[in-house]
């Protein structure tokens, strides 16, 4: 038998790895260009190539004089593609971090169903073997009840809402 907990540790590599594998080009191109841009390497390359731009065109030589159009103009299509690059990434680990949170969901509430399940069967076997202690707490009343999810999304709401 192979124990559970490394199952599911196989299982969450398995979903990672196809994730990582149906990767579009432009979603590989675009991690690599943030990885890039958010590297030590890249802001020295960018702080050296600053003072060069700067030394090359002081004191009103050059082909890029004060106030530095051109480098402005560099810069800021740098700045806008960049953060084009930026968002998109985020936008896939977005996307990435729903799926995840949906699974979350789906499986706590496959184990809420289970365990209202066991609960059941629980009582049923108590009951007939006559060892059945009569259930007087309300919490344990409402563990043997189906949870209506619409119903406390709702009731969170509510809660959320009268917090703010």
């Amino acid at each position: 038998m192979t124990d559970p907990a490394l199952q599911n540790v196989r299982a969450i590599a398995d979903l990672e790895r196809r994730a990582f594998q149906q990767r579009s080009r432009l979603q590989r191109f675009t991690e690599r260009v943030t990885d890039f841009a958010g590297s030590g390497p890249f802001m020295l390359a960018h702080a050296l190539w600053f003072i060069a731009w700067l030394l090359m065109n002081r004191g009103g030589q050059g082909f890029d004089p004060y106030p530095f159009n051109l480098l402005t103009l560099i810069v800021s299509l740098e700045a806008i593609f960049l953060t084009s690059f930026v968002l998109m990434t985020q936008n896939s680990m977005t996307r990435q971090a729903d799926r995840r949170a949906h699974l979350d969901l789906q499986v706590n509430l496959l184990a809420e169903q289970e365990l209202t399940t066991i609960l059941h069967m629980l009582n049923a076997l108590c009951q007939k073997f006559g060892t059945c202690v009569k259930v007087s707490d309300a919490r344990v009343e409402q563990l043997l009840k189906e949870t209506d999810i619409v119903e406390l999304a709702v009731t969170l709401d509510k809660e959320l809402k009268a917090d703010s």
